[in-house]
């Protein structure tokens, strides 16, 4: 058996994995908050959890965490984990529970478990992108999932694509995530109310200051014509940081992930009709097939069961 387990900023979720069949034997949950002795702990606790009711011997973790972790898993950089930022997360993990633990950024599982499991199966060059709290990301290059120098690739809504925006939470200016994720989505509806041209935002949320994505798209599933100019806005802020993945590595296939994803068609038709006229030379370029990720909330931890399964 294999445990998988996804870092995120506020909890860390469990799978114990059978290989044989890729299936979802167990779970677990627990929280990341923390420096990084508790996160190991923590982390610990559920594997020793999986492992008491696990109906084989567990023989490898797997270990996806947001942010920048290091070939010998140490979590070198991360804005959502700055407790644990600088300590041996992998290597502090291995010697709790004495099992081998391979250590990835969790979008980067995520891709994997797309690759092998999801919407990516039977494409050599695509990437996941997670559109979430902020924007995440994978490629599949070759049919192999990079990784880049140090394990660093896969961090592409920190690509600046306006140097005159405002200052982004990583201290730099303009980053896609600032206009492409959930936050943006619901910046963008607040943007409209407070303009007078989206009413049934404050009508949803009580007050323009209150609107979120979730309210966007709320409206847009009324019918509500602004929310849907507001969405469609959104939507070609996704595609333009799409086109500059494409442009750059000649990308077949974009897998849209994260929970915005869960809106559904609505987001991969937006994207998908915004993509062609931000790309140069799109009418000679084979057609980017833009879909929805399928493995859903499990891929993280589903990924780093794979990784656990073949490390290099």
């Amino acid at each position: 058996m294999l445990i998988g387990i996804d870092v995120g900023g506020t909890k860390a979720s469990a799978l114990l994995v059978d290989p044989t069949t890729w299936a979802i034997v167990g779970r677990e949950l627990t929280t990341s908050e923390g420096d990084g002795p508790a996160l190991v702990q923590n982390l610990a606790a559920m594997v020793g959890d999986l492992r008491k009711h696990s109906p084989e011997p567990v023989r490898a973790v797997g270990l996806g965490i947001a942010g920048l972790a290091d070939r010998s898993g140490t979590l070198a950089w991360s804005p959502n984990l700055p407790g644990a930022v600088g300590h041996p997360v992998g290597p502090g993990l291995e010697r709790a529970v004495g099992l081998p633990v391979a250590v990835s950024n969790d979008a980067t599982t995520a891709t994997l478990a797309e690759a092998r499991l999801g919407a990516g199966r039977d494409c050599d060059d695509f990437a996941l992108v997670t559109l979430g709290t902020g924007i995440g990301g994978g490629f599949v290059l070759g049919g192999r999932l990079h990784t880049g120098a140090n394990g660093f690739s896969g961090e592409p809504g920190h690509m600046v694509v306006s140097a005159d925006g405002p200052v982004h939470l990583t201290g730099h200016r303009g980053p896609w995530e600032y206009y492409a994720s959930g936050n943006a989505l619901g910046r963008l509806g607040r943007e409209a109310a407070s303009t007078g041209t989206f009413p049934r935002g404050i009508q949803l949320a009580g007050s323009a200051g209150g609107i979120t994505g979730h309210h966007v798209m709320d409206a847009v599933a009324e019918g509500d014509q602004p929310a849907q100019a507001v969405f469609t806005g959104w939507c070609t802020e996704v595609a333009r940081g799409v086109a500059n993945l494409v442009v750059l590595l000649d990308l077949s296939r974009i897998v849209l992930g994260g929970g915005l994803a869960d809106v559904g068609e609505p987001l991969r038709a937006g994207v998908a009709a915004a993509l062609g006229g931000l790309m140069p030379g799109a009418d000679s370029r084979p057609v980017v097939d833009v879909v929805l990720a399928l493995m859903g909330a499990d891929a993280g931890a589903l990924g780093a069961a794979l990784l656990a399964s073949d490390p290099a």
